[in-house]
């Protein structure tokens, strides 16, 4: 199957540094575990890709389509086409207590921003912090080791993962998806409605969905809350069993049996002398 501009399909990858053999990114959890890429919260899974739109490295986005179906391919990309040279006159020395001043406690290898430009420390000495503003991956020739998994065919298959892309964190089986004429109905499962930044992810899927599916005039997203279940009716108690008093008879007939066992008594006894 032949691939070209504009086809829907999801990738997997991994890719590395050629010169150190350093994995910096990938698709594949048990490979970003394994490297150590892995964080808390973090989601790996295959990546859309719309090819010819930028969402990869141009290089990289060329080639797909060159590639087959479930075909292991492998993508080396030079440092012009990838992240640039290295340029010397993005490093420079500044005062560490410039950093102080940001509330910023520096580090050898992490990424900062000064100045409104991301940079990465390469040093600490003397009072003064080497600030390298070159991208981490400038001067570097990338390895990409890419399979295209699957290509999406239908409007529904494209906008599921059209939604996913934007809202990464729930699962893409759980929005239901209503097709009418030119209007499209999307119902926001429950475990959307407390994202962070969940409206402005709405407003990019319907700006995706107006570009990759132009047929669909309309998209609205329906958020149902359902009433908290009532507890069941408590079963009927049935009655308790009452135990009966015992008869309490009249004072004169109680009087009246002890005087007849009295009597018993006496002759019983009159008998024995006999």
């Amino acid at each position: 199957m032949t691939l070209q501009k504009g086809d829907f399909i999801l990738i997997n990858y991994v890719a590395k540094v050629k010169e150190t053999n350093e994995v910096f990114d990938t698709t594949k959890e048990e490979v970003a575990k394994k490297e150590h890429l892995h964080k808390e919260g973090q989601i790996h899974e295959p990546e859309l890709v719309v090819i010819g739109e930028g969402w990869v490295l141009k290089a990289l986005d060329d080639a797909l389509t060159t590639m087959d179906l479930n075909t292991p391919s492998t993508v080396e990309i030079s440092p012009e086409k990838g992240f640039g040279q290295r340029d010397p006159e993005k490093i420079k020395r500044v005062p560490i207590k410039q950093l102080y001043a940001k509330e910023i406690n520096p580090v050898v290898g992490a990424r900062i921003e000064y100045q409104g430009k991301s940079a990465t420390i390469r040093s600490i000495g003397a009072g003064r912090v080497l600030l390298d503003f070159n991208a981490p991956l400038s001067g570097r020739t990338l390895i990409y080791d890419v399979t295209v998994i699957k290509k999406l065919e239908t409007a529904e298959q494209k906008i599921g993962a059209l939604v996913h892309r934007r809202v990464p964190g729930v699962e893409e089986d759980k929005f239901k998806l209503s097709i009418k004429g030119c209007d499209l109905t999307i119902n926001m499962p429950e475990e959307t409605f407390y994202v962070e930044g969940i409206q402005i992810a709405k407003r990019g899927i319907a700006m995706d969905i107006q570009k990759f599916v132009p047929e669909l005039l309309e998209t609205q997203f329906v958020e149902t809350f359902k009433a908290e279940p009532k507890p069941a009716a408590t079963a009927a108690t049935a009655p308790a069993k009452t135990e009966t008093a015992p008869e309490v008879k009249p004072a004169s007939e109680a009087k009246g049996e002890k005087v007849a066992k009295t009597e018993k008594t006496q002759k019983a006894t009159k008998s024995a002398k006999a």
